[in-house]
C-alpha cells in the first residue's frame, strides 16, 4: 500500500475512531497555562501534570507571580512530577520571558525563544492555545508515525516535516490528537493490542507479535 494511500484511509477513519479527541492537558483556554502545563509534561503523563497544575495557579496567578516565586515553594508544588528542580527552574524562566514580553506568542520562531521550549511544547500551543495549525510530535505521534510507516524518521522535527507533506494542513491538529489517543488505548509502546486494532488492515506491521521502534 502506497503511503498517500495509507494516509487517506487513515484521515478517514482516525474522526470517526475519535471524534473528541483533543490535548488531554487542563488549561482552561489559557495560552500561559497551557505554555506552562506543557513544559511540566516532560517525562510524566498528561493525567499527573493535571493534578498537579490547579495548587499551581491557585499559588502563582499569572507569569509575574510565578517568575518572582519563592522557588522552594515552586519545588513543592512541581515535585510530585519528577525532575522537580528542573522543571521549576523552566516554568520559572518561561514565566519570566512571558512577563517580559507581555503575554504568550503566537509563532513558532517567538516560542522557541521561551527558556525550556522546544518544538513540541511549542506546537501544542499554537495548535490548543491559538487553533494555528501545528504537527505536535510526542511519543505517541512518533512511534505510531514509524509503526504505520507515515514516516521512517527518528527525529521529531524530521518527523514533522514528513507529516507535513503528507497531511493535508486543515488536518494537522486533529490528526495529532487522535494518533495521540490510538497510541495510549491500543497501539501502545510495550504492548499494542494488534488483534483489537481497526488500523490492523492498513498496518505494514500486522502480525508481528513484537513490535519495536
Amino acid at each position: 500500500m502506497l503511503r498517500s494511500e495509507r494516509t487517506g484511509i487513515l484521515l478517514k477513519r482516525l474522526p470517526q475512531m475519535y471524534p473528541n479527541a483533543k490535548c488531554m492537558l487542563i488549561s482552561d483556554g489559557n495560552p500561559f497555562h497551557l505554555l506552562i502545563a506543557t513544559i511540566l509534561s516532560a517525562r510524566t503523563t498528561d493525567e499527573s501534570v493535571n493534578r498537579v497544575t490547579p495548587e499551581l495557579w491557585a499559588a502563582f496567578h499569572g507569569p509575574p507571580e510565578l517568575a518572582s516565586a519563592e522557588r522552594a515553594s515552586v519545588e513543592n508544588i512541581v515535585h510530585p512530577l519528577g525532575f522537580f528542580r528542573n522543571k521549576s527552574t523552566s516554568i520559572m524562566n518561561a514565566a519570566s520571558w512571558v512577563a517580559d514580553h507581555d503575554g504568550v506568542p503566537q509563532t513558532m520562531d517567538e516560542l522557541l525563544e521561551i527558556p525550556g521550549v522546544g518544538r513540541k511544547t511549542a506546537s501544542v500551543v499554537l495548535a490548543d492555545a491559538f487553533g494555528i495549525p501545528a504537527i505536535i510530535v510526542d511519543t505517541h505521534v512518533g512511534r505510531l508515525s514509524n509503526r504505520l510507516d507515515l514516516s521512517r524518521k527518528t527525529n521529531p522535527e524530521r518527523i514533522e516535516t514528513d507529516l507535513k507533506r503528507l497531511l493535508p494542513r486543515v488536518s494537522w491538529i486533529s490528526f495529532c490528537h487522535q494518533i495521540g489517543y490510538h497510541g495510549r488505548r491500543v497501539c501502545k509502546s510495550r504492548k499494542p493490542d494488534c488483534n483489537g486494532c481497526t488500523l490492523n488492515d492498513i498496518c505494514p506491521r500486522r502480525g508481528l507479535k513484537n513490535i519495536r521502534n
